[in-house]
């Protein structure tokens, strides 16, 4: 994969970012879809059109996307045939290098993606059982607090 290169998304990217999102629910087993192709690229619509969401771009274009609500994560995506490339870790600094905290759920079955945010040095800071988000399945809550020396 070549460079990644980091920018604001722009309304055009709707469709691209809607499908990378209902790309990796297609991927994981264990995650039910709970929306439709077109609910999923409505979504990402709505997230580029509040400002949230800053993709990830290679020469294949726009390969993954990060949705950012004040200091919340809302979504953290990279399309499967570009994981473990550098592209999720590119929109994860450029997130941290903007705020002293960040805050972010994943599911508890997302062993990967538990991995990566605990290297990048998020922490678990809360566990539930999932009644609380839209598929029912247990959940980790994360934050990252800057360190003092590097801001």
């Amino acid at each position: 994969m070549s460079a990644v290169e980091i920018r604001a998304a722009r309304p055009l990217d709707a469709g691209t970012v809607g499908a990378i999102l209902g790309a990796n629910v297609d991927a994981t087993p264990w995650l039910p879809r709970v929306h439709s192709r077109a609910e999923e690229v409505m979504f990402a619509a709505d997230m580029i059109d509040a400002g949230w969401v800053t993709t990830a771009r290679t020469d294949a274009g726009v390969v993954g996307f990060l949705a950012l609500q004040d200091t919340e994560i809302q979504a953290l995506y990279v399309a499967p045939e570009a994981q473990n490339r550098a592209a999720g870790t590119a929109l994860l600094n450029h997130a941290k290098a903007r705020h002293r905290r960040l805050g972010l759920w994943s599911f508890a079955a997302n062993s990967g993606a538990n991995r990566f945010y605990e290297r990048a040095g998020f922490r678990p800071v809360q566990h539930t059982d999932g009644a609380g988000n839209d598929v029912g399945l247990p959940d980790i809550r994360y934050e990252w607090y800057a360190d003092k020396e590097t801001l």
